[in-house]
């Protein structure tokens, strides 16, 4: 694959966590409580650090940055990596309508005003997170000074137009599947996911990998019934997930007893389209980068649209690419992302 001019290539290691200087709390954001891990945390009487704010995907949670969250504090940074809104032991609002773009900046704000930070924070988003990155970055540039995309790349802000769903059912077609229009119906992935929650997890994080043979790959199944058509169990785990990495993921998810959360944000995609009209065609000129990964499932995501975010993201200082690499791109290849992304950080 061509990685253009301002990619490149890396190979594959992966480290064990060291979660010995992690700690966690809750604040008040927004609305809401929140649970965060973080390390780095200036002590008392000493200088403020940067701050780099992590936000995790589907089906994630803090831990998904086990592996980042000792190294940048190492490097000098004070990082902190929620569990976002509905996910974990953070608050989970009832109401579908909560789960908006709009809602989701304003927990990272919010999360900034509890931590009493003065200065601008670098945001770094993966998977669900990337689009709460980049919009933190678009819609309050004064808070966030640089931002980082991890998987999921700025798609810019359109006007008008069909709504998001509609564009979706258009693509697979009248009967075809496609796990984000099957997660809009309340209760309907709820009963299926939620019967065992580590047995999902199981699943989905081993068939979005870059483990999963690409000969047993079926994410995009659109003839599928149910979401579990299209994941696999594996017979044993990928090396960089254990089975003590399962149960804590399983016990995040076992705080709320549902995947409901994390499925609401799915459902907040049409009403996002909305509420984001105003902002059409706004551009982010903050310091950005981007990770990306071969076996990545994100539709629509390789070098050369990556480069084309130039148009909306000015200062976009280039990509790296994890050959052989799947979806949970910091959690396969933790060396090579945190150098990558002190790499970006130490140049800001």
């Amino acid at each position: 694959m061509n990685a253009g001019a301002n990619a490149s290539w890396h190979t594959r290691s992966t480290p064990t966590a060291d979660l010995s200087g992690v700690t966690h709390r809750f604040v008040d954001s927004n609305g809401i409580r929140m649970h965060i891990a973080e390390a780095g945390a200036p002590a008392a009487g000493e200088a403020p650090r940067p701050i780099v704010l992590l936000c995790h995907g589907f089906p994630e949670s803090w831990y998904s940055w086990r592996h980042q969250l000792a190294p940048l504090a190492a490097a000098g940074y004070h990082v902190v990596a929620p569990s976002q809104r509905g996910y974990g032991q953070t608050d989970a609002p009832p109401d579908v309508r909560s789960y908006t773009q709009l809602h989701l900046v304003g927990d990272m704000v919010g999360l900034l005003d509890a931590l009493g930070c003065d200065q601008a924070a670098c945001v770094v988003g993966h998977d669900w997170g990337g689009p709460v990155a980049w919009n933190c970055a678009l819609l309050r540039p004064d808070r966030f000074a640089s931002v980082v995309g991890v998987s999921v790349k700025f798609n810019g802000v359109s006007q008008g137009g069909a709504r998001p769903t509609e564009m979706l059912r258009s693509a697979v077609g009248p009967d075809g599947f496609f796990y984000v229009l099957y997660f809009q119906e309340e209760g309907l992935a709820e009963t299926e996911l939620d019967a065992d929650l580590r047995a999902t997890l199981r699943s989905v994080l081993y068939s979005l990998s870059g483990d999963i043979p690409r000969s047993d790959f079926r994410f995009w199944n659109t003839a599928a019934k149910r979401w579990a058509d299209c994941l696999r169990v594996p017979a044993e785990l990928p090396p960089w997930l254990s089975e003590h990495d399962l149960d804590v993921f399983t016990a995040e998810f076992a705080h709320h007893g549902t995947f409901r959360g994390g499925i609401n944000w799915y459902r907040g995609i049409d009403l996002t389209a909305e509420l984001m009209a105003p902002f059409a065609g706004q551009k982010i000129h903050q310091p950005a980068f981007f990770v990306g990964a071969e076996h990545d499932v994100v539709f629509g995501t390789d070098p050369a649209s990556v480069e084309a975010m130039r148009v909306d993201v000015t200062d976009l200082r280039g990509a790296v690419w994890f050959d052989g690499c799947g979806h949970w791109i910091q959690q396969e290849r933790p060396a090579e992302f945190n150098e990558a992304l002190l790499g970006f950080l130490g140049g800001l």
